[in-house]
């Protein structure tokens, strides 16, 4: 009879329990598709493999001899060589972070080809220093290719004749410190978790108490309403930026070479942008369990993976690459590791601070749509 009874009672919180599962979607959504969502990102969609690296070739020698010496590094799937006229042009596109390398052959390549100590210059765009080790890998197994057909023909014996010597330099992290790569994306995630994990819990209560209804009454508006709870988080947010940018100067000795100035204000934009982020989640939600998910899954998960933090996204499907590139968090990566590291470059700063004002603009807008006076 005891056992009975237990089984009894048993099944009924079991079918009580599986309702409860099944009315609440947002928990059986998140426990389905966020494991599958994990496996294909990791499995298919991530690499730390580095395909198709853009790199420039400058041929200051323009023999025969030179360009033969550089033809392994040409139609491999790992290397993109793109020929420049000059230096000048090499060293412009590297800054500007369009091309991950520049090889460069001088014009008296030849002439010390002949006489057994012949050179080529090889810089690498240190900013990520893990792509520029497997490029300078690359690089240096495509010159080495050439190396050794030539050592095939002369049957062995070319000893001292016709070996080149490649003199590398890292640009922008000459020490190739992994700290200083992954620092700069450190400040992306805390303000990601910082603005989107507090502010969206901050709506959610409200409605859960019942306290925003009281405010239809009042001749508060929404947009008053948006920025009042904006304000006291952004401070939070502030604190958190001088913290992390004192660590990254004296705890990590990461270098600040673009304007302090500039790093700051296009870092309050976009702790401003997680904070509206957050605040749309807990308005749109109204419950702060699914609100913290929904942060969870539509902020620091996108921020830590598919922003620039961790994986090359030039090395991705192209799909994965759209769908960065429509995330906040991908436009101030980038942005903030080239100020660290390699300076001010005005076109890119630019180019995302106006898509983070963009996104300031229409978040603001839908966190306003979501905080109307209206009662369901």
């Amino acid at each position: 009879m005891i056992a009975s009874g237990f089984v009894q009672r048993f099944i009924a919180l079991l079918r009580k329990e599986v309702r409860q599962m099944f009315r609440d979607r947002s928990n059986l959504a998140v426990g389905l598709l966020l494991p599958v969502s994990l496996i294909l990102l990791f499995g298919y969609g991530l690499s730390f493999d580095v395909k198709k690296a853009p790199i420039a070739l400058v041929m200051e020698d323009n023999s025969l001899t030179a360009r033969e010496a550089v033809h392994g590094l040409q139609g491999s799937d790992y290397l993109a060589p793109i020929w420049m006229a000059s230096m000048h042009e090499a060293e412009a596109r590297i800054r500007a972070g369009e091309v991950q390398a520049i090889v460069r052959v001088p014009t008296d390549f030849s002439r010390r080809l002949a006489m057994g100590d012949a050179r080529i210059q090889l810089l690498l765009n240190g900013v990520d220093s893990g792509s520029a080790s497997t490029i300078e890998g690359y690089v240096i197994g495509g010159l080495g290719t050439w190396a050794q057909q030539q050592n095939d023909r002369a049957g062995g014996k070319a000893s001292g004749r016709g070996t080149v010597e490649i003199i590398q330099r890292m640009w922008f992290n000459e020490a190739g410190n992994s700290t200083w790569y992954l620092v700069p994306g450190l400040v992306v995630l805390v303000l990601t978790l910082i603005g989107a994990f507090l502010t969206s819990l901050l709506i959610a209560r409200e409605w859960e108490r019942g306290t925003l209804e009281s405010l239809f009454v009042t001749p508060v508006r929404p947009l008053e309403l948006v920025l009042a709870k904006l304000a006291p988080y952004m401070v939070v947010g502030a604190i958190n930026l001088v913290l992390c940018l004192l660590a990254a100067k004296f705890l990590f000795k990461v270098p600040m070479r673009g304007s302090l100035l500039v790093i700051v204000g296009s870092s309050m934009l976009y702790l401003t942008v997680s904070l509206l982020l957050g605040l749309f989640i807990s308005g749109v939600t109204r419950n702060q369990f699914q609100a913290s998910q929904m942060a969870l899954l539509a902020s620091f998960m996108p921020a830590m993976m598919l922003s620039g933090f961790v994986f090359d996204l030039r090395n991705v499907p192209v799909i994965i690459q759209i769908v960065s590139n429509l995330l906040p968090a991908t436009h101030f990566m980038g942005l903030i590791k080239t100020l660290f590291l390699a300076g001010n470059n005005w076109q890119m700063i630019l180019q995302s601070c106006g898509i983070l004002i963009l996104y300031i603009i229409v978040l603001t807008y839908a966190t306003h749509r979501t905080m109307r006076k209206k009662l369901d």
